[in-house]
């Protein structure tokens, strides 16, 4: 174990970037310390020097990293931010760890993807907490180890994103396309993006209906129904909504054997046949069927059940992810995410996107960066509030 401490400089000392200060000044994550605070808002001085006295605050991010008080920053600053400060920290020899999502637009994305390609001497992260949640890593190995087999189809319902039209209405910029670049696929689902392409893979083609401004008073997608083709006949289903105030989270996966059920991301249900699909469909006779189904038989013979709950820490999976990233900068441990995983959950949300703008099914291995460009800067323009992307 090192004895070295990563100087970590926080970017935006908001709802997020005060939590990271505060684990990190409570000692809560190894081989890191606070190095200093970067934020615009004079307001944050203040609190700043209250709450952690003695660390160096800039009212300028580029003062920092020229500093010598910071070995790495984390960026919790607006989405559109996270690329372009990643490439400033990264090309002045900074770890970056940068939030989710990677960006807005692939081309943003694919600019600090290469750069941060050409500096592999600085490490650069990203901020995919729910990668160290017990039940998604538990899943992942029994995936990986190809027990179930191959993926037939998979649909993720997650509607816990309920926001009251006082949220959207705190910020000018909240649910803009100028400001935030989306909604929920932007603000609230990226975690769930990524997980479902950690867990089942990439997908090569999506069609979506998206709605925009729904049952909000805003402007961007508050409701999303998406079908993702995976290639080999395996294919997905996405839905997530901010309008509803009960809410479901439920991830199902079907393999040739068996299925995984995930209620809550807390409960996880797996199902593991004794012989793939196919083979008990041939060899099963119908009276057999018969009696299964009426329950006459006992169904281990088809099939057996476990069941496992799991409890999750808040906060516990952020201090994970920070202290990988200083064991990454301090002894070379592997990423739990590397930063240039980001693009894969970009790249789906913004097909998504293009999809329900255009009415057609996307290709997301071709994937037509500029049209979307294209698009988004055409919705930034109509509300007349920022400037143009690029």
């Amino acid at each position: 174990m090192s004895e070295k401490n990563v100087r970590l400089g926080i970017i935006g000392l908001g709802t997020q970037g005060g939590m990271y200060a505060g684990v990190i000044s409570e000692g809560r994550v190894p081989g890191m310390t606070l190095g200093a605070i970067a934020d615009v808002d004079p307001a944050k001085k203040e609190l700043a020097a209250e709450k952690h006295p003695g660390v160096p605050f800039y009212d300028d991010h580029l003062a920092m990293l020229d500093s010598g008080d910071v070995d790495a920053v984390v960026t919790t600053v607006p989405h559109f931010l996270h690329p372009e400060m990643t490439i400033t920290a990264i090309g002045k020899g900074i770890h970056t760890l940068t939030e989710k999502p990677a960006g807005v637009y692939t081309k943003q994305v694919e600019e600090m993807n290469a750069f941060a390609a050409e500096h592999p001497e600085t490490t650069f992260a990203i901020m995919f907490n729910q990668r160290t949640n017990p039940v998604y890593t538990d899943l992942k190995a029994l995936i990986d180890s190809g027990e179930l087999g191959a993926l037939r189809h998979t649909s993720w319902i997650i509607t816990t994103w309920w926001r009251p039209q006082g949220y959207y209405d705190q910020s000018e910029w909240r649910a803009t396309w100028g400001g935030e670049g989306g909604g929920v696929l932007v603000n609230q689902a990226p975690h769930q993006l990524d997980l479902w392409q950690w867990l089942c893979g990439t997908p090569q083609k999506v069609f979506a209906k998206l709605a925009f401004g729904f049952r909000r008073d805003i402007a961007t997608e508050d409701e999303v129904n998406a079908l993702v083709d995976f290639g080999d006949g395996a294919t997905g289903h996405f839905m997530t909504s901010t309008n509803d105030i009960i809410g479901t989270d439920r991830l199902e996966m079907l393999f040739d054997k068996g299925k995984i059920v995930v209620d809550s991301s807390k409960k996880v249900t797996v199902y593991r046949l004794t012989e793939d699909e196919r083979a008990l469909s041939d060899t099963l006779s119908m009276q057999d069927v018969a009696r299964l189904f009426r329950g006459e038989v006992d169904p281990s013979d088809t099939y057996t059940v476990e069941e496992k709950e799991y409890e999750s820490a808040w906060g516990q999976q952020h201090i994970d992810v920070l202290s990988n990233f200083a064991a990454h900068v301090n002894d070379g441990t592997p990423l739990i995410a590397d930063g240039a995983e980001g693009i894969n959950g970009v790249r789906l949300a913004s097909g998504m996107q293009l999809s329900a703008w255009t009415g057609r099914e996307i290709d997301l291995v071709d994937y037509p960066a500029e049209e979307y460009l294209a698009e988004l800067n055409r919705r930034i323009e109509a509300e007349g509030k920022f400037g143009a992307r690029s």
